[in-house]
């Protein structure tokens, strides 16, 4: 019995939980984000588009995936070096209005080389078609067949992202640094690929649009 209670009140908190982050989503306010947004464009640019390919290009993200890392880092729950404190002190609201002023933006699009077309072929096959006989599932399953994601399961997009980034994302996800994706399912995908699966990957979706 104290069992099923216990599964009870995880359950229901987490669904107050949702509810609660939905409500935020609903008044979250792009030009109080585009004020607190200010100390970001020094790595991802005035209009959330990173000239350094170290640093994600934020323009056009799904909401909710860039107010869940925005929480995630300021909770520990992401480690990123480069924003050490920088959002310590926001409050779930203020996650949501910068996501809502990121995403509002023009997303970045990119273009790839054609100097190694083995290269983005094999890109082109694991996003769309994923690698079973390395259990790899296609990229656009959840990414989209237009890498624009899903805000509804807070699955990012991939169109336009920096290459570079993208890479020490999935290397990232693959050493368990990263951890924070939903049932760590980035994680055990990440770990079946390759460093060429990893940036076949990566220069594909970075010409997607």
């Amino acid at each position: 019995m104290r069992k099923l209670l216990a599964s009870l009140a995880i359950t229901m908190g987490a669904v107050g939980t949702a509810h609660a982050q939905a409500d935020l989503q609903a008044d979250a306010d792009a030009a109080a984000g585009r004020e607190l947004a200010q100390t970001c464009a020094a790595c991802h640019g005035q209009q959330g588009i990173s000239a350094v390919g170290t640093f994600p290009n934020l323009a056009g993200q799904q909401m909710s995936y860039l107010a869940k890392q925005i929480m995630d880092i300021r909770d520990g729950n992401r480690v990123v070096p480069q924003m050490a404190g920088l959002v310590d002190d926001y409050s779930d609201q203020d996650a949501w209005d910068v996501a809502a002023h990121f995403a509002g933006q023009e997303a970045n699009l990119g273009q790839t080389s054609d100097e190694d077309a083995e290269l983005l072929a094999r890109g082109e096959e694991l996003y769309r078609a994923g690698d079973m006989s390395k259990g790899i599932p296609a990229c656009s399953a959840c990414h989209t067949p237009t890498g624009v994601g899903i805000g509804s399961a807070v699955y990012p997009a991939l169109s336009g992202q920096h290459a570079e980034y993208t890479i020490s994302t999935l290397q990232a996800f693959a050493s368990g640094d990263r951890t924070n994706s939903p049932n760590n399912l980035m994680g055990d995908i990440a770990s079946k690929m390759s460093d060429r699966d990893m940036e076949a990957v990566a220069n594909y979706v970075l010409g997607l649009n």
